[in-house]
């Protein structure tokens, strides 16, 4: 349970935040400042929401102090003083946010959410090297595909530089997991992350978003606002669909990158930054160079290094494991207890075009683990969009049905053949020992994961282990011997 430590020398304040949260988050309290760092020092809360007026020391000097400790601490400034240039300092200073009082509920509960997940995305270090890591383990890009494998060199090799990142890649293929792997693995990992979608924000408020705006720079602007760039700070920002950015905001972008300053929207004051961009676009940029849509200049500043994650459809040999990875994933957050997948399940996920992804994947999946009532999910279970089509490319390894490569078809080939004469001893020892030999092999190809070698063969794991007990396979065996 993440924690949210609340700042304030009114005591009723303290009491309602609390009743408000404390069912979701676990709370600690400080009356003041020196309170305060005592708890932050103690706890390492996830979350601080912090009065800006104590006695003693005010909020901003307690926030530069948190800022010491931990500079990708979290802070909501509350204050009844909006127009004045305290809570604008306070922004400047690293806070996340802050809220006039008195505030809305609902306001302060999504300002809330929204920074614990953020929170979640700074503090959840994103692993990409799959032998390296446990089973079900959060945080953690799945795949072993080659194609997988030139994306975790790539990581390895820019991620401790400070260049421009360029992400492409369709929707849903995991381009902000790349971001934020790159982020942790960098030099500024102590240091704040923050993505922002392009395409989720309006174009009129994402200048303003990004860059902040003085009071009376447009309608509604009744107060200066710091934004994203500055929070930034010495950290790192993930511009998410960058093709889908203004002219106009390219333009202040550019700048950026050039001169690593701007002005604030309807401002004269030059702000210097500190950031390290990593930008994504499931868009053609090219193309869009061609139509006018996209400065060509930008472009080139953006495309230092660029990182192409393949769809789904090229890399299915990854589904497997990320099936795998998905079901212990679900088990958990749903309470479930699933054994896994059948075989003739596993055969339509593989089948299936999959446009949506490895985030199509997931959500498929989940809701097949909250229809399944039983211990494997069944075809029945696997709900696509109506009209899908299989896929014709073929997955190396993988027994398709009718293949005759999984052990069941070619067993009962054997099988048919042997019916059309008596089977001698010499014929059922011939079969058991080809069926050894199979399951020995598929052991060994995927070094002693049972899951991955029961796929292999066509089989349920349980299956397999019954096998392996009843030719005295073992899996330490198998391991050392291809060692």
């Amino acid at each position: 349970m993440q924690t949210i430590l609340i700042v304030d020398d009114d005591k009723s304040i303290r009491y309602s935040l609390k009743r408000m949260m404390e069912e979701k988050y676990s709370i600690i309290t400080a009356q003041n400042g020196k309170e305060a760092l005592d708890r932050v020092k103690e706890s390492s809360p996830d979350l601080i929401i912090m009065d800006i007026k104590m006695p003693g020391r005010n909020g901003i000097d307690v926030l530069k102090e948190i800022k010491l400790i931990d500079p990708k601490s979290l802070v909501i400034i509350m204050t009844a003083y909006g127009t004045t240039e305290t809570a604008i300092e306070a922004m400047k200073y690293g806070a996340y946010d802050y809220i006039l009082k008195p505030f809305p509920i609902p306001r302060m509960k999504g300002l809330v959410e929204k920074a614990i997940a953020l929170r979640k995305l700074m503090k959840e270090e994103v692993t990409y090297a799959p032998l390296t890591v446990t089973e079900g383990e959060e945080g953690r890009i799945v795949g072993s595909s080659s194609k997988m494998q030139e994306i975790y060199k790539m990581i390895g090799q820019v991620a401790p530089s400070d260049v421009t990142v360029l992400l492409r890649g369709e929707s849903g293929t995991g381009k902000e997991l790349i971001a934020r792997a790159i982020y942790h693995h960098s030099l500024r990992f102590n240091q704040p992350f923050l993505p922002v979608n392009c395409a989720a924000i309006p174009d009129t408020l994402l200048e303003s978003e990004l860059f902040g705006h003085e009071k009376g720079a447009f309608t509604g602007a009744t107060s200066r606002r710091i934004g994203k760039m500055e929070q930034c700070q010495g950290g790192t920002i993930f511009l998410d669909e960058i093709g889908d950015m203004s002219l106009s905001t390219q333009a202040k972008l550019l700048r950026i990158l050039q001169e690593k300053s701007f002005e604030r929207l309807g401002g004269m004051e030059t702000v210097k930054v500190d950031i390290r961009f990593i930008v994504a676009t499931n868009k053609d940029l090219e193309e869009g160079i061609s139509n006018g849509m996209f400065r060509e200049d930008l472009y080139y500043r953006l495309n230092v290094v660029s990182i192409t994650i393949p769809p789904l459809e090229e890399r299915k040999e990854d589904i497997p494991e990320l099936v795998s990875y998905f079901l212990k994933k679900f088990n958990r957050e749903l309470k479930k207890g699933l054994v896994g997948i059948t075989p003739s399940a596993m055969e339509k996920i593989i089948s299936y075009g999959w446009p949506g992804n490895v985030r199509q994947l997931e959500n498929v999946l989940k809701r097949a683990m909250v229809l399944c009532q039983g211990e494997w999910i069944l075809e029945d279970h696997l709900l696509f969009e109506k009209g899908w089509e299989p896929s014709n490319t073929p997955v190396e390894g993988y027994p398709m049905k009718g293949s005759k490569r999984s052990v069941e078809d070619l067993l009962d080939t054997l099988f048919e053949e042997l019916s059309k004469a008596p089977a001698t001893p010499q014929d059922l020892d011939m079969i058991s020992n080809l069926e050894r030999g199979l399951i020995l092999r598929a052991l060994k190809k995927t070094r002693g994961n049972q899951l991955k070698a029961a796929t292999l063969l066509g089989i349920h794991r349980s299956t397999l282990r019954g096998k392996m007990e009843k030719y005295n396979i073992k899996k330490e065996v198998v391991v050392s011997e291809e060692d």
